[in-house]
């Protein structure tokens, strides 16, 4: 049998438990938070000092702090292209009948996500801090440009790649709300704090469904681990570009303000490669091909390997400026 028909097959045995994924990691529409519930009420007779307060504290927050924001707001924003790439996985199925478990899930968790983009956007129009038609035009760009995280229509890539991409998102939301507390934005706080926890639930689930694969198909599943690792972990917005710009400019400049702030860094890249071998117990696994024994070595030296070479990262001390925060509206 060929390995994409192993792989299908996996895929149809999880699925006989996709409802039981849906029910312990997503939350119910009806109880799950709502952007609005984060924002001022505006209709609320006191929206106006609602929003005037918000829009004062909003003032004291610094630029890299806004750049990083911004980015991560349009990486949500463009979910349209993570729902398009994850219906197109071998297994999932949207067509026949109303679709498949698989098709259920990806919708489901694309509701949740879905909100995530939506309250930071309407934030970012209310803070008065940025330029928003800018920020409109690259999350356009990064719709129409799509992305090729390099996972194929492989499933095992890529879960691979969200129980990664998840955990990374779930440290870079939990970071902004820890520095928006710090600065006294007690809404954007609470706002990043929901997201981040999201983050986390989508996180655990897919990590599950790999290790799910792994009791079944180790030696497969090790190969995609470490070709993923090999390859390494595109973010979802490595094409981010700004108006007039080409495709990616962005990307490296929104990068160096995440971590020279300190929101994410080329260690916490490494510490999710550490908890991901740790909780797939990547060293225990056992009925390894000899090739999969090598992935697996491979995997194991490489913390260590890419720790030696993030010592060697230079970060420019000063921001770059983008079109979507002008230095004017920030203090």
């Amino acid at each position: 049998m060929s390995i994409k028909n192993i792989r299908l097959e996996v895929m149809q045995l999880l699925e006989k438990s996709v409802d039981s994924f849906v029910d312990n990691y997503l939350i119910p529409v009806e109880k799950i938070w709502q952007p609005t519930d984060l924002l001022p009420d505006s209709q609320s007779e006191t929206f106006q000092e609602d929003l005037t307060e918000l829009r004062e504290i909003a003032k004291d927050l610094p630029y890299d702090f806004w750049v990083t924001l911004v980015g991560d707001t349009i990486t949500e924003e463009a979910l349209p292209t993570y729902e398009s790439w994850l219906m197109d996985v071998e297994g999932v199925n949207q067509v026949e009948e109303g679709g498949n478990g698989w098709a259920k899930w990806v919708r489901q968790w694309t509701g949740e996500e879905n909100r995530h983009g939506d309250v930071l956007n309407k934030y970012l129009y209310l803070s008065g801090r940025v330029d928003m038609r800018e920020v409109e035009i690259t999350t356009h760009h990064l719709i129409n440009d799509g992305f090729d995280i390099g996972t194929g229509r492989d499933p095992y890539k890529n879960f691979v790649y969200t129980s990664f991409q998840e955990l990374a998102t779930y440290v870079s939301h939990n970071r902004v709300a820890q520095m928006a507390k710090q600065f006294g934005d007690k809404k954007l706080a609470k706002m990043c704090k929901m997201i981040a926890g999201d983050e986390m639930r989508h996180h655990m689930a897919y990590s599950e469904f790999v290790n799910q694969i792994f009791k079944v198909d180790p030696s497969e599943m090790m190969k995609a681990f470490q070709y993923m690792m090999k390859l390494k972990i595109t973010m979802p917005a490595h094409f981010l570009r700004e108006s007039g710009e080409k495709m990616g400019d962005a990307f490296e400049k929104f990068s160096d303000s995440a971590q020279r702030i300190g929101i994410y860094t080329a260690m916490d890249y490494i510490d999710i490669l550490k908890k991901l071998i740790d909780k797939w117990q990547i060293d225990k696994i056992t009925g390894l091909t000899e090739e999969a024994e090598k992935a697996r070595d491979f995997l194991m030296r490489l913390p260590d390997r890419m720790t030696r070479i993030s010592e060697r990262i230079v970060i420019p001390d000063d921001p770059y400026t983008f079109k979507w925060v002008k230095p004017a509206l920030i203090k």
